[in-house]
């Protein structure tokens, strides 16, 4: 079942090759369809956005090692090194790459090789010493998207029209911001358990708000979003009407919209839309007007919902760190834009 692999081939990376000559199996289960099955639950292991920023990971060292001459595979520590120095400081002016990004696309190598039937020690000191380096030389704090306030969401709400896709925009920013939730938590929602193949989670709506079942990052958690002060601001009420006036009864919650604005289609929104949804609202309602436009356009994402929750619900800590799915309070933190920080002044209590 097991298949060599040359650098730079098309080969699968879910350790399962195409189906050939094996040996054979007692029973009635054919292994070619075994084989289907296992590559079906290896392509599972991981996100299909992580899968495709593996593949291009992948795909970029390859072409690095084939300039060079040498084989990627099995992954030579040295050349792993000589690699992710090179992302640090490319020289001839290219760009180089973030310590973030560089950590990444070690993942995704490390990731690769291993569905190849390799291993690469990120722990090697060839490896180990120079992202070390790295990270002393090129490491800065990270750029944090800016939070969207309950005042700006409201007012982002209001550049939206009333027709189908100013209904389902609407849902999307209010459900998001009081769910604390991913732009693919969003968009990858079905109105009931099971509709797709391709959900990640169901909502249940109740009369004192709505269950979310999510699937995230750090697997199923639940979402309770409960009713606001008034329609206009209930992110429910949103939620409802979008799927009343859509004639969504199953499937996806989120879906493309006619270029008239007048019908629901069948395709599932790709996460993307949030994150142009939100920009393009931050900038009708002029938030941040002293930045240029680029830098503001960059300032504002889909994580701006999340971050706005947790910069503006006035709840303990704990329940916002349920809400946003974190194992820590600390991450949770990570999120809160504003906060009182000098609640706790140890400069009076010393003294001064």
């Amino acid at each position: 079942m097991t298949k060599e692999y040359k650098s730079g081939t098309a080969a699968s990376q879910d350790g399962f090759g195409k189906a050939g000559p094996l040996a054979p199996v007692p029973g009635p289960v054919r292994p070619d369809r075994l084989v289907e099955t296992a590559r079906g639950y290896a392509r599972e292991a991981v996100a299909e956005n992580t899968r495709r920023a593996y593949a291009a990971d992948w795909a970029h060292f390859a072409a690095w090692c084939r300039r060079r001459g040498a084989e990627a595979l099995p992954p030579a520590p040295e050349l792993v090194g000589l690699y992710i120095a090179g992302l640090a400081a490319p020289g001839q002016g290219g760009a180089p790459l973030s310590v973030s990004t560089i950590e990444r696309r070690l993942s995704g190598l490390a990731w690769t090789c291993a569905q190849r039937g390799h291993a690469l020690d990120r722990r090697d000191r060839h490896i180990a010493t120079v992202l070390a380096g790295i990270r002393r030389r090129h490491a800065r704090p990270p750029r944090r998207k800016a939070a969207v306030l309950a005042g700006d969401i409201l007012a982002m709400t209001d550049t939206l029209g009333h027709d189908l896709r100013g209904l389902r925009d609407r849902a999307i920013l209010l459900l998001g911001y009081a769910g604390g939730l991913r732009r693919a938590e969003i968009v990858g929602l079905d109105v009931h358990r099971d509709d797709t193949p391709d959900g990640g989670g169901w909502i249940e709506i109740m009369p004192d708000g709505a269950l979310l079942v999510l699937r995230g990052k750090t697997g199923w958690r639940e979402v309770e979003i409960g009713r606001g002060t008034s329609e206009p601001s209930c992110p429910v009420v949103a939620l409802e009407r979008w799927l009343r006036f859509a004639k969504i009864a199953a499937g996806p919650v989120f879906v493309r919209v006619s270029r008239d604005g007048q019908r629901a289609l069948d395709a599932r929104l790709g996460d993307k839309h949030v994150a142009r949804l939100v920009k393009r609202c931050a900038a009708a309602v002029g938030l941040r007007p002293d930045l240029p436009e680029a830098e503001r356009m960059q300032l504002y994402s889909g994580h701006s919902l999340r971050a706005g929750l947790a910069s503006s619900a006035e709840a303990d800590e704990r329940h916002v760190q349920k809400q946003l799915g974190h194992a820590s309070v600390g991450m949770t933190r990570r999120y809160q834009r504003r906060r009182d920080r000098f609640r706790v002044n140890l400069t009076r209590a010393a003294g001064l």
